[in-house]
């Protein structure tokens, strides 16, 4: 994460282009998600696309199925992963017509440019207002197609070079696990696919079938770090200590007046030393993480059916009423009236506010 930047390697900054549209958790047709399956594509990432979108979740309790997923080919037969899979009988291109979102899997040969016909299917999936997310080395065909010009995006550690050096004017942040800048959406490596799925699904139905989508895939709802940890680079002589536990001990403590004096003092060292520690660890400051724990646990409790926002706030940490309508409305661009209504239960009124 560069020098200076303040928001956390989960939770990107707010995004520079107009949301994409939120649709109802009771949609009149599920969200259609098209994913684009190429020559080379990796079958993991297709794999990771299709069951965070396509699979039946009957334990959430719902009418219907979240989403409604099409694999589209741009011919009647591809080879993926050299040549290890061979998928045929897909949808053919024109299906992204009707989706909702696009998604883009990665392709290990990044030097060799997209078929036109993919390209197209990206380019006017896009302009119709369509939200497009691209996984792992899928951010090469985004930044072909002229999606990401002047625009933040990530992508695999190994290739950021590579990605540099091809589009020089993308404004690459190599250091996280995706990037979420509204209606363009990268994920930096194949694992860092299932960050961005469930940061899309927490977006359009809230955190907490996000977290029951999690607990199915038995996949963290929020990873701690963005993908510097995984950068090979010289062993230090003595590493710092993992931030885990402190992280867990925090976690069940939100409620409680606690301080970044408080966290240090539990990690015995010094606010200065905990502070680079987050840095270096999380890409974040414990104060800006505590405050983003806080706002999604007060998120879990709006959506569970909490109306006082006084409790909301207090039972989160939050304080007063009006520093949760603060909180809340930076993190996620709404305010508990409107969060309420988005994502909390349908017999519900709205949050007092």
């Amino acid at each position: 994460m560069p020098q200076g930047s303040s928001h956390h390697p989960l939770r990107p900054s707010r995004p520079t282009r107009p949301p994409h549209p939120s649709r109802s958790r009771r949609p009149h047709r599920p969200h259609r998600v098209a994913v684009i399956v190429d020559e080379g594509t990796n079958p993991f990432e297709v794999g990771v696309a299709t069951e965070l979108f396509g699979l039946p979740r009957p334990e959430l309790g719902l009418p219907g199925p979240l989403y409604e997923v099409m694999v589209c080919t741009p011919a009647p037969e591809v080879r993926m992963n050299h040549g290890f899979f061979i998928l045929s009988g897909a949808h053919g291109l024109d299906a992204v017509d009707s989706a909702d979102t696009l998604v883009v899997p990665g392709r290990p040969d990044n030097v060799v440019p997209r078929g036109a016909a993919v390209l197209d299917a990206i380019r006017r999936t896009h302009a119709r207002g369509a939200r497009v997310m691209s996984l792992c080395t899928g951010t090469f065909a985004l930044a072909e197609a002229g999606l990401l010009d002047g625009h933040r995006a990530t992508t695999h550690w190994m290739w950021a070079e590579l990605f540099r050096t091809l589009h020089p004017r993308v404004r690459l942040e190599p250091d996280v696990l995706f990037v979420d800048d509204g209606d363009v959406l990268t994920a930096s490596g194949s694992a860092a696919a299932l960050d961005l799925g469930l940061h899309v699904v927490r977006r359009d139905h809230g955190a907490e079938i996000a977290n029951a989508v999690s607990r199915r895939l038995v996949f963290a709802a929020h990873r701690d770090g963005g993908q510097r940890q995984f950068v090979e680079r010289p062993l230090p002589d003595v590493p710092d200590e993992s931030l885990a536990p402190l992280l867990a001990w925090a976690r069940e403590r939100l409620g409680e007046p606690l301080t970044v004096a408080d966290l240090a003092s539990r990690a015995a060292v010094s606010p200065a030393t905990l502070h680079r520690r987050f840095r270096a660890q999380l890409g974040t400051t414990p104060l800006a993480w505590l405050t983003g724990e806080r706002v999604a646990f007060a998120c879990r409790l709006i959506e569970r059916g909490e109306e006082r926002l006084d409790v909301v706030a207090a039972t989160c940490g939050l304080g007063t009423g009006a520093n949760l309508r603060t909180h809340l409305r930076r993190e996620t661009g709404l305010s508990p009236s409107a969060y309420r209504r988005r994502f909390g239960p349908a017999s519900g009124e709205a949050v007092r506010t």
